[in-house]
């Protein structure tokens, strides 16, 4: 049986001591399959992996035909950001707690990837943010990817955001709140889930503005079409942030305008076959367990 992926990189969770070995227990087997085999470089360094090619980080969207993450939702997110310009699919093993995108267990790992190699495999679509932050009216400021959510929170000051959100350049209202949260739909059991927003099946084209702690009450989530175009603007604070998957951020200014669309990309993740989401929400999220 030979790999349908040419060129494989493993890319693992950082300071996971335990996660040696099966990296090297993967490799073997992908190799058995005829594939070429890297590790991303800083992993490799980590646990001493010296007989593997190793590549660096930035570099893995211009060699991968496949991307095998082992490591939780955290790992995920950042190399979604890194291969999606690239359109290379990516395989998700569970070394984290959640697990809501890594969904192969480690203990099934070889033999559910040697099969999915072999194209015993679910593809799914994903969609991500793109972000440009423009400041002293048309200078772009930041440029970045989200493919949870781009959050919007104030600074160490405490004091609540003042800013207006306009839909396809449609004023749409002004708020004063803690921050606010705008969610791919693989974001809505995130961050956007904990603060009230509504759960988006992966495959819905939308995007979600989650309120964090209005002052108004009547400020609600709303789902809009993801063709559509999201402009925040800073109207008052002295320190405040946005945020990308909480892994990089920015810090904003007052009239700082924050444009957010949807990437030209989608990430491909590849499920085993008999995957099944709503499975994986009862699983996670421990629905119809009974109380003690």
């Amino acid at each position: 049986m030979q790999s349908l992926f040419k060129t494989i990189v493993l890319v693992g969770r950082f300071n996971t001591p335990t996660l040696g070995g099966p990296l090297r227990q993967l490799a073997g087997t992908l190799q058995e399959l005829g594939a070429r085999v890297l590790i991303e470089a800083e992993v490799a360094a980590e646990h001493g992996i010296e007989d593997i090619p190793v590549v660096d980080r930035l570099a893995i969207g211009k060699l991968a035909d496949l991307v095998i993450v082992l490591g939780g939702d955290g790992t995920m997110l950042g190399v979604a950001r890194l291969v999606a310009p690239y359109r290379i699919p990516v395989i998700g093993v569970n070394q984290g707690r959640l697990g809501f995108m890594t969904d192969i267990p480690l203990k099934d790992m070889e033999r559910t990837i040697s099969g999915m190699l072999a194209g015993a495999f679910v593809p799914e679509e994903r969609i991500l943010l793109e972000t440009t932050v423009k400041r002293d009216g048309s200078k772009d400021t930041v440029n970045a990817l989200a493919f949870n959510d781009v959050v919007f929170s104030r600074g160490s000051t405490g004091a609540m955001i003042e800013f207006e959100i306009f839909i396809d350049r449609q004023f749409v209202y002004s708020q004063r709140s803690d921050g606010l949260i705008v969610s791919t739909p693989t974001g809505s059991t995130a961050y956007a889930l904990a603060s009230g927003g509504p759960i988006l099946h992966p495959s819905l084209p939308a995007i979600t503005l989650v309120p964090i702690c209005p002052q108004s009450l009547s400020n609600r989530p709303i789902v809009i079409n993801d063709t559509s175009e999201v402009e925040f603007l800073l109207t008052r604070n002295s320190d405040a942030r946005v945020y990308f998957d909480n892994q990089s951020d920015c810090e904003l200014r007052e009239k700082d305008r924050v444009i957010i669309r949807r990437h030209r990309n989608t990430l491909r993740i590849l499920h085993p076959v008999g995957y099944n989401y709503y499975d994986m929400l009862r699983d996670k999220l421990h629905w119809g367990e009974k109380l003690l």
